[in-house]
């Protein structure tokens, strides 16, 4: 019997084919969001399988984060990857889930500070209703919606401060939120 050997491209190419399977399968599994500052969460967003295609629960079903602020405001927190848009009587008028980039911001107080109707996200994805409302890292950090519905794709090499939300959801985000507009973050 005549043995055959793997020529060593195939060795190499085999080796980097699985490391690169561990890497995705670990980034993927990573829970936790940090407490502000910089981390790979877009790669743990849990969302629905399409953007409008999940079951909406009412907003009392989530309710509104203690100490996230007063007033009508925005509230967003980084753990349970949710949004709220709260009136003036700290009522819940919607809440959604939101599939946060790789960068975050910090706990606190902010104010939407700019709008885009349209444009393109750093992932190269063409994005509307955006609403600035942070800076963190040299990355400005921004609510807005996939033009096609879209959950961004997982890309640990590049840094985004996208927080990305279902087309419905970007669309009431920007009609609730002009400029000047508090946002809330919490864990």
């Amino acid at each position: 019997m005549s043995s055959r050997r793997l020529p060593s491209w195939a060795w190499v190419t085999g080796l980097l084919s699985a490391a690169l399977v561990v890497v995705v399968g670990l980034a993927v599994r990573v829970e936790p969001l940090p407490k502000g500052g910089t981390g790979a969460a877009g790669a743990t967003a849990k969302p629905s399988a399409t953007a409008g295609a999940e079951k909406k629960k009412p907003a009392a079903a989530h309710p509104v984060p203690e100490e996230s602020g007063q007033g009508r405001r925005v509230v967003y927190s980084l753990e349970l990857r949710r949004v709220w848009l709260v009136d003036g009587q700290d009522k819940a008028l919607r809440t959604f889930e939101v599939w946060p980039g790789s960068v975050h911001p910090a706990e606190g107080p902010y104010k939407v500070f700019s709008r885009l109707a349209t444009g393109t996200g750093t992932d190269g994805v063409k994005v509307a209703n955006v609403v600035y409302f942070a800076r963190s890292s040299k990355v400005t950090i921004a609510f807005s919606n996939a033009v096609d519905g879209a959950r961004p794709k997982v890309d640990l090499g590049v840094q985004t401060g996208a927080v990305r939300q279902g087309v419905a959801d970007g669309a009431a985000l920007w009609k609730f939120a002009p400029e000047g507009t508090p946002v809330h973050v919490v864990t």
